[in-house]
């Protein structure tokens, strides 16, 4: 068990989800979410948490060297998990140099204060999409020993990440992992991701718009499974290791979209095909025997069960994603971007990093 963990990027969707996990399996250990709350970080999403005390916020940018080094040695982390990322390929194709700047260089700034101040594990959160396209080729897997090949600014944003983190073993011997996930879904899920994204534009009767020929594939993974995994990592990787962690779920892009319109009652005739994402990878699935061999660790929700909990939080939770769709103007060609980087200069350094109540 560690002591104090610091979870980066912990106000976004599978942070949030990490740290309400993290409450309920690590009481005793002390709990930091960090997050500069631009544009997917939603305060909402652990509001809870920091009302009863399981967690302290602090605001800030991790590519800010500065206060990243302050708050390492304020705070002396046992272990830091890096959530904190740019995520969405859309965005990046527009303006790949925030990708540039939050994913590598911030990164960096995490693994340079973690080594100066002795934290004694940190994990990084990466996605199968730095591995690249497996093509219509049903039969091949993305497994730990795929090469890294990625398409677009994000993937390559990410793997850049993740030869540093791998750097830190090799040149300091830093106790560090890596896990590489499949599409997640579940509750907080920001939404311009595409089951978010549907779901949303389908309870309105608005079109929904498909990519290409809406047959590009995904494996899915239930959030809750993945914070399941990654803390599995995290007490008991090896150093050193890269982990990928995938859903057994594999579905194209047009199948969500019927499922979607059938369980709100609407017809199929509300798809609407666009044209192509540039480098649109057209198949990820993950080979995650490594977890199954090495933790005994599996998925344990199904498709089917996951999706119907992610239907019902959003129809029990109508206000939490219409607030955010109209907060940030999420309209329907799924390419608004985020508010110029120039809001960071502006954020508020911390919020709260006082001593939480005895729980």
């Amino acid at each position: 068990m560690f002591k104090k963990i610091l979870i980066t990027g912990g106000a976004g969707f599978i942070g949030s989800n990490y740290a309400h996990y993290c409450t309920e399996h690590h009481p005793q250990s002390e709990l930091v979410v960090l997050d500069n709350l631009t544009y997917a970080g939603n305060l909402d999403n652990i509001q809870s948490l920091i009302d009863s005390g399981k967690v302290r916020f602090a605001q800030g940018d991790i590519s800010d060297a500065d206060f990243i080094a302050e708050l390492f040695e304020k705070e002396r982390f046992s272990a830091v998990v890096n959530f904190a990322a740019e995520t969405h390929v859309d965005r990046s194709i527009v303006e790949p140099s925030i990708f540039l700047e939050t994913n590598v260089a911030g990164t960096h700034n995490l693994l340079k204060s973690a080594r100066e101040f002795g934290v004694e594990r940190y994990h990084q959160v990466s996605t199968d999409e730095v591995y690249g396209d497996l093509g219509d080729d049903s039969t091949n897997y993305f497994t730990e020993e795929t090469s890294i090949a990625p398409n677009c600014p994000y993937a390559a944003s990410k793997a850049s990440a993740d030869l540093f983190v791998r750097s830190y073993n090799e040149t300091y011997r830093m106790a560090v992992t890596i896990s590489r996930c499949s599409n997640n879904y579940g509750p907080y899920q920001f939404p311009e991701k595409l089951i978010p994204f549907f779901f949303q534009l389908a309870e309105q009767g608005k079109e929904l718009p498909l990519y290409g020929d809406g047959k590009n594939v995904r494996d899915w993974l239930y959030v809750e499974d993945h914070c399941s995994a990654i803390d599995t990592i995290l007490h008991n990787g090896k150093a050193g290791e890269v982990y990928n962690i995938g859903g057994n779920n594999e579905k194209q892009n047009i199948e969500i979209a019927q499922l979607i319109l059938s369980f709100l009652g609407r017809p199929t005739t509300l798809i609407r095909y666009v044209e192509d994402r540039k480098a649109h990878d057209r198949r990820y699935a993950i080979d995650a025997s490594k977890m199954k061999r090495d933790f005994a660790w599996e998925p344990t929700v199904t498709f089917e069960e996951g999706i119907k909990k992610t239907f019902d939080w959003y129809k029990a939770n109508q206000e939490w994603w219409m607030k955010v769709i109209e907060k940030h103007n999420i309209d329907e060609s799924r390419k608004h971007i985020a508010e110029p980087r120039s809001a960071k200069a502006q954020a508020a350094r911390l919020i709260d990093l006082s001593p939480s109540p005895a729980n």
